[in-house]
């Protein structure tokens, strides 16, 4: 498929299905907010905080997930935001998990999809 075909399926893809993304990312948010708070008893206690952060920064960036259609990029926006959740609060749940740091190699490429997502509403 060529991908300026791609790029127009992706411009005629409903905004609104960031709603949707937000709703299964919010719903997995509190669960491991939930699991971490209430569950998790990580042999070495720092490791909380590692699931803190995650579940914080996972939360917080699923409530803005729901402004994306009302963004000028909403795709770009959503995308980014949702790369940013999976990359760096994923990464951050399983170092927390696993209690083992060499998995975090992913988490500054979330923290940049992060600034991306942000950024994007300058332009």
């Amino acid at each position: 498929m060529p991908v300026k075909s791609m790029l127009r399926g992706v411009r005629e893809m409903d905004p609104l299905v960031w709603h949707k993304v937000a709703g299964i990312s919010g719903i997995a948010a509190l669960g491991l907010g939930t699991y971490g708070a209430h569950m998790f008893k990580p042999a070495n206690p720092a490791y909380k905080e590692v699931w803190h952060t995650a579940s914080l920064y996972h939360l917080i960036h699923t409530a803005a997930m729901l402004a994306a259609p009302a963004t000028k990029h909403p795709h770009i926006f959503g995308a980014l935001l949702t790369s940013g959740i999976i990359a760096f609060s994923g990464t951050c749940y399983t170092v927390a998990l696993l209690e083992d740091r060499k998995y975090s190699s992913m988490a500054p490429f979330g923290g940049f999809a992060f600034i991306g997502a942000w950024a994007s509403l300058l332009f």
